[in-house]
């Protein structure tokens, strides 16, 4: 009979498992959850949860765990099949017929299953034995107790070809081959055993079944961890070590460690944290990524302090990215320079990762300290660069709402560091005339300017420098910075601006042909033909007769001219505090260059807006 996997999670979805469970137990409500006093063991105070959103059941008195399939077999009693056979029925859900190649497969299952259980009790043996004598020495030396090492279930192939296949020959080398304990050479040649020399560690399911082994070499040799190759029971892509053990200390905690290897996880769970899990060998997947959320809603990477581990941890936050939902994301610890968790549990104990662990950092953050740090961005177009490639880390996230979210928090953090940068510098050095000193005229502030500073940026400008960027997209790129300046405060204008700031820098060439469908995908093109169409005061960016050169011209010192208004505001204001602190000349000079500033910039917005086309000079 064949039942997928796909079959088994289809009937664990349609199963509400607090109803099943609630025909034989009675059941508290308890926040998201169910709770009530354990039926599998005796107890006065509710201990027992039920998660129907997780799909499992779990008492933290006796650790009784599972699903609704392993209710039904362990509290009820069923066999596995009749079990699935009741279920889908309640379901609604038909059971495949039976299928012999089905059956088949299942019943090999089983044998290798033996078969690695077989070995994993011979290894064990050999450590304890007269060849085991070096690999307990190295234990030793790296600080596993003995409790560890039962726990862990370590054990020891001697350097030989042939002795773990001596041991169990009772199987047949076939199965000893599909298990991955031998190694069947090509030609004539006998098959031999594939660990040898080796300290061995047991490598589980969820359900605590060994499935596969890991050897750490003792002497000089490569590689100095050899993992069992793939088999019908081992998926090394699937697979995260210590999960059987790891999987209800993380219920209780609330939380899920994966670091780099094997000793990191036992050196964690000597010191008390057992809700560490690792990969075997190779950057964390997407299978295992799904594997720790089932587990916790935003798992916890610490890998080495290393340019290794580091660059470990970035590959695993791109490779989430597109599964990210609400709620649904990764957390990273950093750890010291040249020090793995190992080390770092033996100097300083658990207290010494817990003071790590308090609060680690968010996958937005690794993302933008990575990018930031990547290369100098001391050129606008290495500006540029870090915009694309945080750009391009928020599209490749698969859910909408969390990617807006990305996308905004990125531009929040680069409109932070760069969106207010500028030198004012008068067109003229100013000269004070001799024998006296220049003082500044005091001028009324105009309406415009006004509107600018106190209330940011006039709407009806606004809405009309945006009109123009629809029409004349060849002018985003130039004047990206200017533009992010801009203070709207009008939500439908900021999204637009972010959607064309991103098309202007990362799209060569940019013209209204490649921009109407980003436009349409981002559902803006009911604003932009309102923009376009509504907006027509004597600008010449709306004037159908102007010379295209001249509306671009304009356009630009128009959007150069509100962005800049603010800042010389805040400079003035400054400045003016400084003056009644200090008369020196230099005081005077800064405060002159500005108000030309702010006079030049004001000048340009009235002209502008009233359609004067040389307003440019």
């Amino acid at each position: 009979m064949t039942l997928t996997p796909q079959f088994l999670d289809e009937l664990r979805a349609r199963t509400l498992l607090s109803a099943l469970i609630g025909k034989s137990v009675k059941l508290q409500r308890a926040g998201r959850e169910f709770k009530a006093c354990c039926p599998f063991h005796n107890e006065k105070t509710p201990s027992f949860y039920i998660n129907d959103e997780k799909g499992f059941y779990h008492c933290f008195g006796c650790s009784a765990h599972g699903d609704a399939i392993r209710w039904m077999t362990d509290q009820r009693g069923l066999p596995f099949m009749d079990a699935v056979k009741e279920l889908a029925q309640t379901a609604g859900m038909e059971v495949p017929a039976p299928d012999p190649q089905a059956q088949e497969r299942a019943e090999r299952a089983t044998g290798l299953h033996a078969a690695m259980e077989r070995a994993q009790h011979w290894l064990e043996e050999q450590l304890a034995g007269i060849d085991g004598a070096e690999a307990r020495t190295y234990l030793k030396k790296r600080g596993i107790s003995d409790k560890t090492r039962k726990a862990f279930g370590f054990g020891f192939a001697p350097d030989s070809r042939g002795r773990l296949k001596a041991a169990l020959k009772d199987f047949g080398e076939d199965t000893l081959i599909e298990a991955g304990l031998l190694i069947a050479p090509e030609g004539e040649r006998e098959p031999y055993d594939r660990f040898r020399g080796r300290l061995m560690i047991p490598i589980r399911d969820q359900r605590g079944r060994v499935i596969a082994f890991g050897g750490r070499i003792l002497g000089s040799g490569e590689p100095k961890y050899l993992n069992s190759p793939d088999t019908p029971l081992f998926d090394k892509g699937r697979t995260l070590y210590n999960l059987d053990r790891a999987a209800p200390a993380a219920r209780k905690s609330g939380r899920v460690i994966v670091v780099e290897g094997y000793m990191d996880v036992i050196a964690l769970a000597q010191a008390g944290i057992e809700e560490a899990v690792a990969p075997l060998g190779t950057a964390l997947t997407e299978m295992q990524i799904e594997r720790l959320w089932r587990m916790t809603e935003t798992p916890i990477l610490c890998f080495d302090g290393d340019n290794a581990g580091q660059k470990a941890s970035i590959r695993a936050a791109e490779r989430a990215l597109p599964h990210l939902e609400p709620g649904r994301s990764l957390r990273f610890l950093t750890l010291p320079a040249g020090q793995d968790p190992d080390d770092l549990v033996k100097s300083g104990g658990r207290q010494a990762f817990e003071a790590l662990a308090v609060s680690p950092e968010g996958l937005a953050d690794r993302l933008w300290r990575h990018e930031h740090a990547a290369e100098p961005l001391d050129t606008p177009e290495a500006r540029a660069g870090l915009r694309r490639r945080l750009n391009a880390h928020a599209k490749a996230i698969g859910d909408g709402d969390v990617r807006e979210q990305y996308f905004a928090e990125f531009r929040e953090r680069f409109d932070a560091l760069y969106g207010q940068r500028r030198d004012f510098r008068p067109q003229q050095p100013f000269r004070p005339r001799p024998g006296g000193r220049w003082q500044p005229p005091e001028r009324p502030v105009s309406g415009i300017a006004r509107t600018v500073s106190q209330e940011g940026t006039d709407p009806a400008m606004a809405r009309l420098v945006f009109a123009g960027l629809l029409d004349h997209p060849s002018v985003i790129a130039p004047h990206a910075e200017a533009i992010s300046a801009l203070q709207l405060g009008d939500p439908a204008l900021e999204q637009l601006r972010t959607t064309l700031i991103d098309a202007g820098l990362t799209i060569p060439h940019l013209d209204r042909a490649l921009l109407d469908p980003i436009l349409a995908a981002a559902g803006l093109e009911t604003l932009a033909k309102r923009l376009r169409t509504t907006n027509r005061l004597a600008f010449s960016a709306k004037r159908s007769n102007a010379d295209p050169d001249i509306i671009r011209r304009d356009l630009a010192l128009t959007i150069e001219a509100l962005a800049i208004r603010p800042e010389l505001d805040a400079a003035l204001a400054a400045a003016t505090a400084r003056l009644e602190r200090e008369t020196d000349d230099d005081v005077f000079e800064e405060l002159r260059r500005l108000r030309a500033a702010r006079d030049e910039a004001e000048a340009r917005l009235a002209a502008l807006k009233q359609g004067d086309d040389d307003a440019g000079g």
